[in-house]
């Protein structure tokens, strides 16, 4: 796979993040509202009359750019919805960069939401087109449950210390997530009640599960070379990539259920666009897609954090916690802060935004150079992946 990249060509100016969790006294248009608010109050020198179009993520929360156009009276502006499952938000990002760096527009925005709560059911609920009957009809605990005894099997994990592992990746979560005044669940969770917690699908208990959540987010992106006109602290792109898989991990025989392909495809892509080389050493930080704690493991392996059948052990030696050598999910991730759908690829951006210009307060991490983002979006074998690399220093 290759792609030619636009590093350092496009830069976020502004960004706004509304608290995630059960806003029952909130609309749609409450969320979208605040959010986007927030971005301009970042940006008083970019108002909203001087965006030139809108890039919306949403799954089930709007249909067509009037969404947002009808809350925010854009004034006839080009408002584009996008959806791409879980890492929609990051698509509506992806999408917005790309308008600035081709030279179509000079000032964007991109805003994601999502009002989940509302449906009154556990997770997303949308209309599935009718398929061929392949697809497992499992819940999506379910699927991705089989990660963890998978993994176990391949690289001789016992069945306790499994449940240590994902224990911890819980633990830590919940830990950051304690720190963080937008985190749907902002108290920390012991280690005890992790690993006793009532089972949902296969190992997977309470605690293994990322929240399910209302909120929005939204990001102001110009060209790099104008970013100053509006900040001091511009946060810039190094790469973005995105993959949508053949999905056929489900139909193949020798498909195990330890990596997801899209990712390491993702995210070779992105390093080579941003031109790193070693990331277990060179990203300073990760917001990944942890909708489930065996995904986390999965993932510090198939994003070159740790090498195969290793990343077990870097979890239980804290490699990954706030203090350690490469934070993972230091806002909370899925798990602590939430997950509305489409609004959680821009809210993993924000937490960059806020790390790169020192704005995190007590889990700031020390001297950050990189972060990375990353979303999956689908089941095992048949998903989505996006990747990206920002910084605070252009070139």
């Amino acid at each position: 796979m290759a792609s030619n990249g636009i590093r350092d060509r496009v830069a976020i100016v502004g960004m706004g993040c509304t608290r995630f969790g059960e806003h029952w006294d909130k609309s749609v248009a409450d969320l979208l509202v605040d959010a986007t608010s927030e971005c301009f109050a970042s940006t008083p020198n970019l108002p909203k009359e001087e965006v030139d179009a809108y890039w919306l993520g949403t799954v089930g929360s709007g249909v067509s750019g009037l969404t947002l156009s009808r809350v925010l009276k854009t004034d006839y502006k080009p408002v584009t919805r996008v959806e791409n499952f879980c890492a929609t938000g990051s698509e509506a990002f992806r999408n917005a960069c790309y308008a600035v760096a081709c030279g179509a527009y000079d000032r964007v925005m991109a805003v994601g939401v999502e009002k989940l709560k509302d449906s009154g059911f556990s997770g997303l609920v949308v209309d599935r087109p009718v398929e061929d009957g392949t697809t497992p009809s499992l819940s999506a605990p379910a699927r991705f449950s089989l990660l963890a005894p998978a993994y176990a099997s391949r690289y001789g994990v016992g069945t306790e210390k499994m449940r240590d592992v994902l224990t911890r990746i819980a633990w830590k979560n919940h830990q950051n997530g304690a720190r963080n005044r937008r985190a749907q669940f902002q108290t920390p969770v012991s280690m005890e009640t992790i690993a006793s917690s009532p089972p949902v699908a296969g190992s997977l208990g309470i605690f293994d599960c990322s929240g399910v959540s209302d909120g929005a987010a939204a990001a102001l992106v110009v060209r790099a070379e104008d970013a100053h006109q509006y900040t001091d602290q511009p946060v810039y792109v190094k790469a973005l990539s995105f993959v949508a898989g053949p999905a056929e991990g489900s139909l193949l025989p020798d498909y195990d259920y330890t990596t997801f392909d899209e990712v390491t495809r993702c995210a070779a892509d992105a390093y080579a666009q941003a031109g790193v080389t070693s990331p277990r050493r060179e990203i300073s930080m990760a917001e990944v897609h942890d909708c489930f704690t065996p995904t986390e493991l999965v993932l510090m392996e198939d994003l070159g954090f740790s090498e195969r059948g290793e990343a077990w052990r870097d979890v239980l030696e804290g490699f990954f916690d706030l203090e350690g050598e490469l934070p993972v999910n230091p806002d909370g991730g899925l798990k602590s802060f939430g997950h509305p759908i489409g609004a959680s690829g821009l809210r993993m951006l924000f937490e960059m935004w806020l790390q790169l210009r020192g704005e995190a307060g007590e889990r700031q991490i020390k001297a950050p150079r990189l972060g990375l983002t990353h979303n999956l979006g689908g089941q095992p074998g048949d998903c989505v992946s996006f990747v990206s690399i920002v910084g605070a220093d252009r070139g």
